[in-house]
């Protein structure tokens, strides 16, 4: 109550400042005499009273939170699930503490990966010196031998991380429906070698250094006259970000610098850096893919800039709410007609699971994934996926070559 307080207080200082500059010189001098006051507010004090410091355990343990035999999130002594709103008033805090615990679950399911699926972490670029930026993958131990079928898997965009489709499932759902756990464990038991991509890992960060943050424009080549005009407007507009952020932020961050992953820069780079320097070099047949969301996105990069290889290597491909966009990628007809065969695509829908879904784009068949959560759809489609990449490699094997599998001939065939 104290914070909504302050916020009320604020907003009706900041409505008379503005109607009184609309005034005359009598208006503005009061405007004066009000800003003069804003100032001798600290508002530095005023609101670290009320929030806590923004330190948090680095365990689930500290958190007093663990994973119970369903794999649901469980705190210790209650038993009860995740509470986001651990303080009342306090979102910013509330986020923060969300935050510094999913961390804690990345590293968690980065454990469950090598320890339960018996994966190993593989760092890349391949070539990475000791002193820059790295990331990783997770492989089988057959992931570049196995002679019959390779899986790769590709989450979508935002916090998550290798082995994960949703933080928010892994938090208040369950292991099951959160991470990739499921897919890498049925895909080991029949026969598949596994590879997980992290294309949300493209770099580092690292605190500024002094000379960073003091850093000023004084190095341009720009003229000095202009370049007097540009510093004075960035003076001012962050002295008002610094006076806005004394409310919203007075516990002030460590300011950082990012440090980007050579050739890993973006999800689509890792997408072909992993598929030059490890897909296409492994020993097998047939490579699956499991795409999800913006790994959906990632996939299509991938085949326009290797198509003849992906052709060559793909047997099919399972997406799951991808948002891929064949126009805007500007996907070739050959990219299209080949997703169209070998593709598809289980979206959120109310319809049943399977259900066919109609689709304003000519790539590859939709079907329902059997909810309309977006981050549910790589869970709720799983059986139906692991059949649809059965039926590929059947209809493969039997012709000899590369043929539409039964899902995709149905709904050619109900297109028509």
């Amino acid at each position: 109550m104290y914070v909504s307080s302050i916020v009320l207080i604020w907003l009706r200082i900041w409505i008379s400042m503005a109607q009184i500059q609309q005034g005359g010189p009598d208006e503005k001098e009061k405007t004066t005499a009000l800003k003069d006051l804003l100032s001798r507010i600290d508002l530095d004090e005023l609101m670290k009273k009320d929030e806590p410091p923004l330190e948090f355990p680095d365990t689930l343990e500290g958190f007093e939170y663990a994973f119970n035999e369903k794999g649901q999130l469980r705190h210790i002594k209650t038993g009860e699930p995740f509470v986001f709103n651990y303080r009342e008033d306090l979102h910013r805090w509330n986020q923060k503490r969300y935050e510094a615990l999913g961390e804690i679950i990345t590293k968690y399911v980065y454990e469950l990966l090598e320890e339960e699926c018996h994966l190993k972490k593989v760092y890349i670029p391949v070539d990475a010196t000791e002193s820059e930026p790295r990331s990783f993958i997770f492989m089988s131990e057959d992931a570049m031998t196995n002679p019959d079928k390779l899986m790769v898997l590709i989450h979508g965009s935002g916090v998550v991380r290798a082995g994960q489709w949703a933080r928010r499932l892994i938090i208040n759902e369950d292991l099951d429906s959160g991470t990739q756990i499921p897919y890498i464990k049925r895909a080991i038991e029949e026969g598949y070698g596994v590879i997980v991509l992290n294309p949300n890992e493209n770099y580092i960060e690292v605190e500024k250094t002094k000379a960073q943050v003091q850093l000023s424009s004084d190095t341009s080549d720009e003229p000095a006259e202009k370049r007097e005009r540009k510093d004075k407007i960035q003076k001012d507009t962050k002295k008002r970000r610094d006076f806005y952020e004394k409310y919203r932020n007075p516990q002030r961050e460590k300011e950082t610098v990012q440090l980007y992953i050579r050739e890993n820069g973006s999800p689509e780079e890792h997408a072909v850096y992993v598929w030059d320097h490890f897909i296409s070099q492994c020993a097998a047949e047939n490579v699956f893919f499991v795409a999800h969301s913006y790994g959906g996105l990632a996939y299509v990069e991938l085949m326009i800039q290797r198509e003849a290889e992906v052709k060559n290597k793909v047997t099919a491909v399972a997406l799951t709410d991808s948002v891929h966009n064949v126009w805007h990628q500007e996907a070739g007809k050959t990219i299209r007609e080949w997703m169209r065969e070998s593709c598809c695509n289980w979206v959120s829908s109310s319809e049943p699971l399977d259900t066919s879904v109609e689709s304003m784009l000519p790539d590859c068949p939709r079907v329902s994934a059997g909810t309309e959560r977006h981050e549910l759809t790589s869970w709720k489609s799983f059986p139906s996926i692991f059949r649809f990449f059965g039926e590929a490699l059947e209809a493969k094997q039997s012709s000899g070559k590369g043929v539409p599998t039964r899902r995709s001939q149905r709904i050619r065939y109900e297109e028509l």
